[in-house]
Formats: C-alpha cells, structure tokens, sequence
C-alpha cells in the first residue's frame, strides 16, 4: 500500500512540477530543495493531496512535512483510520 500511495504523491507532485523525474527523488531529503518549491507550490502540492486521496492533512502538520517519506508516511497513517 505504501508504494502505491508513493506513487500518487509523486503523481501530484509531476502534475504541480512537471519537470520533476519522480525516480530522481530521495525520499528522506528535504523536498522542497529537490523539487525547489516555493511556499505556494507547496500548498498547492498539499491540497493535491488531499484532493488526490482523500486524506485530511491539517494545516499544523503542515511544517512536519518536510520530505516525500514524511508526506507518505502521514497520508499512510490516517488512510488506515
């Protein structure tokens, strides 16, 4: 499950930064600096997320996410809620 919903992060991701090669990325890296998101990208990332699987990521968790582990891992916890 966790790869699949790897997968759909990534798709969010490519669809937010097309230029993005989702094999280039390191999932313990801080992700803005791979992807070099400004704060806007980022929310709107987010948002795509949630939209994209339907997972609730309060705005608190926000400053948490910091890598495509961290993104995966929140989304893989409260989709088992």
């Amino acid at each position: 499950m966790t790869d699949h919903i790897r997968d759909e992060v990534l798709s969010v991701l490519t669809g937010i930064a097309p230029e993005v090669e989702p094999a280039d990325i390191d999932d313990a890296a801080l992700l803005r600096d791979q992807v070099d998101l400004d704060s806007m990208d980022w929310l709107n990332f987010l948002v795509g997320v949630h939209n994209r699987l339907g997972v609730e990521i309060p705005e608190a968790d926000y400053r948490k996410l910091r890598t495509l582990g961290d993104v995966v891992t929140l989304v893989s916890t409260r989709a088992g809620r």
